[in-house]
């Protein structure tokens, strides 16, 4: 397991800033020797610390006009039940995110969709049809003063 020491803390913070920063850069920022700086990255990356490198995307770029976190209920808690729907959720393209939680429902999803439009077709047409979904709630994105993800 690798240590997270200070050093390296400020290179995983330097890298979820900017992925694609170059080693000579980021070495200065973190006050290491470019050596020294590729092999800590390397050994993040070999440990896993570091799993990979995602581009940011700019939803309206991508025609992406509405997000909505949705709490989703099955009336029924079977291991067939619980990876039917993540089956369907894996298939469908609007889902960005998928967790199975723990509470009072059992699923909480991210959705990316064009419109409401959009949105009322996934509900009626993807999550609707579910056998064993039996409550559904929806909390629409308004904005997003913090997001890290990548």
């Amino acid at each position: 397991m690798t240590k997270i020491d200070p050093i390296n803390d400020r290179i995983l913070q330097e890298l979820g800033r900017d992925g694609r920063i170059s080693n000579l850069d980021l070495a200065a920022r973190v006050g290491l020797s470019p050596s020294a700086c590729l092999r800590r990255v390397q050994e993040l990356e070999r440990s896993g610390v570091i799993a990979g490198y995602r581009a940011v995307l700019n939803p309206q770029a991508l025609g992406i006009g509405f997000a909505a976190y949705i709490g989703v209920g099955l009336g029924e808690h079977t291991k067939a039940a619980q990876e039917g729907f993540e089956r369907a959720m894996g298939r469908a393209p609007e889902v960005v995110e998928c967790h199975n939680i723990t509470g009072t429902i059992e699923y909480l999803l991210r959705v990316e969709c064009a419109d409401l439009r959009a949105y009322k077709t996934f509900h009626t047409d993807v999550l609707g049809t579910l056998p064993h979904v039996t409550a559904i709630t929806t909390y629409v994105v308004m904005g997003s003063p913090k997001d890290l993800r990548a």
